[in-house]
């Protein structure tokens, strides 16, 4: 039998920030899948078990890597630090090869210690969640980006992708910091889109509705209605419709695109932000 074509991303290596469970464990997938070597970053080794989404970043980067017969890697690190970053960075790069493809999805709603910060609102907010939101959604994207973006640029060559969210684009009474940081961490791949232009490295950013990953899913109380699959774009989202859209950005369709923002929330927020 002749041997099977070389898969689309055949080659490339990524790195998956936050790539434990959720939405990052299955952007982690897709990748894999197209033939990429995974590097799955996660912030603690027992957090795919935090919402029953596995037992180990080490399992999950293993099982990852046996499924889809590509190399895998787990490297643990908090991403608002910058030695962790560069170390993180460092060791992907060195025991996978040079970064091709970002995708930074770590962040989140929560507090860097764990649970939501309350209450996250415009008024009255803990200066200390104020600062683990903003510092774990845009503090991190800027510090990543800036890590890996160095190493790429002598390449001339690179995809990069940041995690928002359909908070960025719309007001919220609960969460207006998370919304902030978010729009925030917008407007900065925007930029960083224009300053490496020149260097034929696209910067792109993902913003995603309700999706119903097991953290969605464990801390909030979700209308059964809206879990229906198919027929209908009132719904929450599967991980894999999201995690679809890595595939453009990341692949030959997305080559010419760059400083770009896709809302995946099945139209909830249709208005020019």
């Amino acid at each position: 039998m002749p041997d099977p074509a070389p898969k689309l991303l055949h080659g490339q290596t990524a790195l998956i920030t936050g790539g434990g469970r959720g939405l990052g464990r299955a952007f982690a997938e897709q990748l894999a899948s197209l033939g990429c070597a995974v590097g799955i970053h996660g912030m603690r080794e027992h957090g795919p078990a935090e919402y029953g989404e596995g037992t180990t970043l080490t399992d999950t980067a293993a099982a990852v890597g046996e499924t889809h017969g590509v190399r895998s890697l787990s490297v643990l690190g908090d991403l608002t630090q910058e030695a962790d970053v560069a170390r993180v960075v460092e060791t992907v790069s060195e025991q996978l090869g040079p970064i091709d493809i970002l995708v930074h999805n770590a962040g989140g709603d929560i507090a860097a210690a764990g649970g939501k910060p309350n209450p996250n609102d415009a008024v009255e907010i803990k200066s200390i969640d104020v600062r683990s939101v903003i510092d774990r959604n845009l503090l991190s994207t800027i510090l990543i980006n800036q890590q890996v973006s160095k190493l790429m640029i002598p390449r001339k060559s690179g995809r990069i992708v940041n995690i928002s969210s359909i908070a960025a684009f719309r007001g919220s009474d609960g969460g207006a910091i998370y919304a902030t940081a978010k729009a925030a961490q917008v407007e900065y791949t925007r930029c960083l889109a224009v300053q490496l232009r020149p260097h034929n490295i696209t910067v792109n950013s993902i913003a995603p509705g309700d999706t119903r990953t097991g953290r969605f899913l464990g801390t909030r109380e979700v209308d059964e209605n809206r879990l229906v699959t198919e027929g209908t774009l009132e719904r929450i989202a599967l991980v894999d419709e999201v995690a679809r859209v890595v595939e453009f950005f990341a692949g030959p369709l997305g080559a010419f695109v760059s400083g770009q923002v896709l809302r995946v929330d099945g139209g909830t927020q249709c208005w020019p932000a």
